[in-house]
C-alpha cells in the first residue's frame, strides 16, 4: 500500500481504493448512493478529498455492524461538506444505533433459542412449530405440509 504525500488534498480513485482496501467498483457504488462525493477533472477523472478516506472507513465499519447503507448515508449527511468523521461523530452515531443493534441481538437470541428447541423436539409440526409457522398461520389453509406442495399438486 502506497502512502500519500502529506500535502495531498485530493486523491484518485485508485489511491482511495489502495489506501482504504475497498475496490474501485465499490467506491463508485458508494458515490452513486450519495455516501461519498468526488469532483471531476477536465479529463472527467474522479478526485476525492483526502477526508473521504475516513468516510469510507466509517462506511465499512458501520456496514460491518449490519447498519444498512441508507441509514449510514443519513448519518453521513449530517457531516458538513469536506469534514472527516471524528471520534466524537462515531460515538454519536453509535449511540443512535444502539437501540437497533440491541433489538437485532434480542431477535437473534430468540431465533437461536427457538431453533435449539426445535432441533431438540424434532416434531417438525407445521401446526405447533413457532419457528416454521408462527401463530399457526399455515393451519388456516388446511392440514398437511402447506409449504411443500403448491395448490396444483394436491
Amino acid at each position: 500500500m502506497a502512502s500519500l504525500p502529506a500535502e495531498a488534498t485530493e486523491i484518485t480513485i485508485g489511491e482511495l481504493a489502495d489506501r482504504s482496501g475497498v475496490p474501485a467498483s465499490a467506491l463508485r457504488f458508494y458515490e452513486r448512493q450519495g455516501l461519498i462525493h468526488s469532483r471531476r477533472t477536465t479529463g472527467n477523472q474522479r478526485r476525492y478529498r483526502r477526508e473521504t478516506l475516513r468516510q469510507v472507513a466509517f462506511i465499512r465499519a458501520s456496514h460491518h455492524l449490519g447498519i444498512p447503507l441508507s441509514v449510514i448515508g443519513d448519518v453521513l449527511a449530517l457531516l458538513p461538506e469536506g469534514v472527516a468523521p471524528t471520534h466524537e461523530f462515531w460515538i454519536r452515531a453509535s449511540e443512535c444505533w444502539n437501540a437497533e443493534l440491541n433489538a437485532r441481538i434480542e431477535r437473534l437470541t430468540q431465533m437461536r433459542d427457538r431453533f435449539t428447541e426445535c432441533i431438540g423436539c424434532g416434531c417438525l409440526s407445521f401446526k405447533q412449530c413457532e419457528l416454521v409457522n408462527p401463530g399457526d398461520k399455515l393451519g388456516q389453509d388446511g392440514p398437511g405440509p402447506r409449504r411443500m406442495f403448491s395448490t396444483g399438486d394436491r
